[in-house]
């Protein structure tokens, strides 16, 4: 197919002009081991050119059935598949996932090359649900790999620099309700005081913030007992609990926004902040996100909130949530427990592109790992202190691509650059 295609958010237009859509394994491999430069493209929710290239690899079309093993309690599924589309398969046989996204509108395989995330102190980013991955290189070779193996840990979190994902294993669980509860108004000081009794008072936690006089809004989902589904709406720490539905912009009609108010309902309706049915928002925006250590959390927001004269006029909101440590190499929580400072900004990008740069200036003292599907302008001599498996990553995709197919601008910038 040959057209021009911009992001969900409009922010961005890929320079390629051929979208590959393989029907077939051997098709795609046909087209991988011909094309000079070539990268996957997942469902366009990132806000960056890491999935661009001179051809583009559309794999939704693929035959790849989405496969449940109940008593290996995984799910095999194609990596165009939609997180969406995948939960309503597995709460039919009453399975769940550990955690979903914001968004339940992209795909599988592009969410877990990015180390996209939901939320919660003890839940890893999705791509921690993987337990094994099949990946076409630019020769047209089928590898697999599974957790235990060497190579595993570098390939999950892949950028796609190492090839084209066409299947992944994750792990399930026994589906399970969830209550979700809007506060207004904490208090910065007490957000400070007592950063872990907040972030940890539920299964996942979200903070959305202007930076203004309190924190606006703290979104609590919690884990129920179906025996009893719903929870008292009393207030939290000060803050107030919310009598009516919200959206994380307080401007914004909250009409497809999951369901609040302490309704218990599935994981799948709960755990997105959006449902599935529903355009979130208008996409006019341009999304960046900066995780930090957990241990510097509040300083890196304390010094954050230094910006909001700065920042205000440009943002839509600012979200705050935490992520569990895990091992995978090229993953913004590698080794550590992370918090994670998000921005949606206004589509405005001359204005974004002069505020992203004081920003990862005022983050710099906490070794922040943007998140790799958003915008940011920290090279790859500003990533490799902070990755300190990033050379093995290198070395990792030099044997699997070897004439560098999948090499694209964004991975020169960000991976590749050759360091001084």
């Amino acid at each position: 197919m040959a057209t021009a295609v911009t992001n969900w958010a409009g922010n961005y237009t890929y320079r390629a002009t051929t979208i590959h859509e393989p029907k077939t394994l051997d098709e795609l491999r046909a087209i991988l081991a011909r094309a000079p430069k070539i990268h996957a493209l997942g469902s366009r929710h990132c806000f960056n050119d890491i999935a661009d290239s001179a051809e583009l690899i559309a794999v939704e079309a693929l035959d790849q059935p989405i496969e449940i093993d109940k008593t290996a309690r995984t799910v095999t599924v194609g990596a165009g598949v939609l997180y969406g589309t995948l939960a309503l398969a597995l709460e039919r046989e009453q399975l769940a996932l550990h955690n979903m996204a914001s968004l339940p509108h992209i795909s599988v395989g592009g969410a877990v090359a990015t180390a996209t995330h939901g939320s919660g102190d003890a839940n890893g980013n999705l791509a921690t649900a993987v337990s094994a991955v099949e990946l076409v290189t630019s020769d047209g070779d089928v590898l697999h790999f599974s957790r235990g193996d060497d190579d595993f840990p570098g390939v999950v979190v892949g950028l796609g620099a190492l090839g084209v994902v066409t299947r992944l294993t994750l792990d399930v669980q026994p589906t399970y309700l969830v209550q979700q509860q809007v506060f207004e108004h904490l208090p910065w000081n007490l957000l400070f005081d007592r950063f872990d009794e907040v972030m940890s008072s539920a299964d996942s936690v979200s903070i959305f913030t202007d930076y203004g006089d309190d924190i606006g809004q703290l979104w609590r989902k919690s884990r129920v007992d179906p025996e009893h589904p719903r929870l008292p709406l009393d207030d939290f720490l000060g803050a107030t609990a919310a009598r009516q539905m919200m959206h994380p912009v307080p401007t914004i009609s909250p009409e497809n926004c999951t369901e609040q108010l302490g309704v218990a309902g599935s994981w799948l309706d709960r755990l997105p902040h959006f449902r599935m049915d529903a355009v979130p928002a208008s996409g006019a925006e341009i999304q960046s996100e900066y995780m930090v250590p957990r241990r510097d959390a509040v300083a890196a927001i304390r010094a954050i909130r230094e910006l909001a004269a700065t920042i205000f006029p440009h943002l839509w909101t600012s979200e705050i949530r935490t992520v569990a440590a895990d091992d995978l190499w090229m993953s913004t929580a590698y080794g550590t427990d992370t918090v994670c400072i998000h921005f949606s900004f206004r589509l405005d990008p001359e204005a974004v592109n002069g505020l992203l740069p004081i920003i990862e200036a005022t983050l710099a003292p906490f070794n922040a790992r943007p998140h790799w599907g958003k915008v940011f302008f920290l090279a790859a001599s500003d990533l490799e202190p902070r990755y300190e498996r990033m050379s093995d990553f290198r070395r990792l995709a030099a044997r699997l691509d070897q004439r560098g197919a999948f090499r694209n601008a964004f991975l020169d910038r960000h991976v590749f650059e050759e360091l001084a």
